[in-house]
């Protein structure tokens, strides 16, 4: 069953790094073609707009090759066995965020020449989206964990109050000195 695993994942890699290489390559094509049957005005291209392709082309050029390597599976060249299923592609976390910026870099190439030169400004979701995980998950929980440390001891007593009945019958039974109940002291 493992073996049957490692296939499946093996096999969405491959589909997800066929994708990669096309989508280095399809979305200028459709850019230009976009330009030269709707925008003709705009070609060829600005020096600003081409700036704009290369500084983001660069990065996406790397995440690509990044998600190329890491995902390819490896074979046994004689027998065409799996050897290694590479890392799941599919996988949440910085895998996920790597897709994410290669989508929105080819939805603005796309967009840009649909539309226009604004259209890059989609492109701004990417440092939005880095500043909002950065305070959800960094900034944010500090803050609120600094302030609740500064709280006084009688508001952290009442928060570590039994919640189910079973919990207050024992608190009741150590109150009265049951031998039953064995207390522990938190460190």
């Amino acid at each position: 069953m493992a073996n049957a695993s490692a296939k499946r994942i093996a096999h969405q890699n491959e589909t997800a790094v066929r994708s990669l290489k096309l989508g280095m390559v399809i979305p200028t094509i459709i850019s230009l073609l976009l330009r030269f049957f709707f925008r003709r005005s705009s070609l060829p291209p600005s020096k600003t707009s081409l700036a704009i392709y290369v500084v983001t082309f660069f990065p996406s050029l790397f995440l690509s090759n990044y998600l190329i390597k890491i995902g390819t599976p490896r074979r046994d060249p004689t027998t065409g066995t799996l050897l290694s299923y590479g890392e799941d592609l599919a996988q949440p976390g910085v895998t996920e965020w790597c897709f994410d910026i290669l989508y929105i870099t080819w939805a603005c190439q796309v967009g840009s020449g649909a539309f226009g030169e604004w259209f890059w400004f989609l492109y701004m979701v990417i440092p939005l989206f880095a500043i909002f995980k950065l305070w959800s998950s960094v900034i944010s929980p500090f803050m609120n964990g600094r302030s609740s440390s500064i709280q006084d001891p009688a508001a952290a007593e009442a928060d570590n109050q039994p919640t189910s009945k079973r919990q207050e019958k024992l608190r009741k039974r150590s109150e009265k000195g049951d031998p039953r109940v064995r207390t522990q002291t938190r460190k």
